[in-house]
């Protein structure tokens, strides 16, 4: 048996083992997992107490720009905040689009990155998009349920197809217990303009 064969032959053998088995099959790691629920899990950092209303899992719809008047949902949206114990939480967030009619028409952006509370107060927010740009934001709590943030940092691969060069972000947990934001985005030389908005509900946590 020739060199390929044989790579063949190990390839054809691992995914016997490997090959019907997907995200949810592979055993956990040896290291705390991240948890969604203050219930559950690894206790909290304290320094991430000032960002303790965000943790959970929250899914909702939101808008587009901030044309006036009632407007149909135009995408729906999961945001996952988690934690391991240590000082900064995890950020996920997967958007969908969704036609005139409320069906979901095909997958939209995602964004993963790090939430970082700082000893001086200020936070950071870390957020990598698949689009191809990463974003570093700063900030402070407004509120003890309420965070303003704007970018310091903006990086760009080649083929990045969205110009942003700046972009501030507003979230906030609502009296009744949503996680609604607001983000303002600035493209190649112009100025801050609405982008998108939405109220998501808790699912879990």
């Amino acid at each position: 048996m020739g060199s390929g064969d044989a790579a063949v032959a190990a390839a054809q053998e691992r995914a016997a083992v490997t090959g019907g088995r997907n995200l949810a099959d592979v055993e956990p790691l040896p290291i705390p997992a991240d948890t969604a629920n203050l219930r559950q899990g690894p206790p909290l950092h304290p320094d991430c107490t000032v960002l303790l209303p965000l943790i959970g899992v929250w899914r909702g719809t939101g808008l587009y720009g901030n044309e006036p008047g009632a407007r149909d949902p135009q995408f729906g949206q999961q945001i996952t905040v988690s934690h391991d114990g240590r000082p900064f939480l995890r950020y996920e967030s997967v958007t969908w689009k969704l036609g005139a009619d409320g069906e979901v028409t095909e997958p939209g952006d995602r964004e993963l990155g790090f939430w970082r509370p700082q000893p001086d107060g200020s936070v950071e927010l870390l957020v990598a998009h698949a689009e191809g740009r990463i974003e570093v934001f700063y900030g402070q709590p407004r509120s003890v349920a309420s965070w303003a943030l704007s970018t310091d940092g903006v990086l760009r691969t080649a083929t990045s197809f969205r110009p942003v060069v700046g972009a501030v972000r507003l979230y906030g947990v609502t009296p009744d217990g949503r996680l609604a934001y607001v983000e303002e985005r600035a493209h190649s030389d112009e100025e801050l303009a609405p982008f998108a908005s939405a109220a998501l509900e808790r699912i879990a946590g």
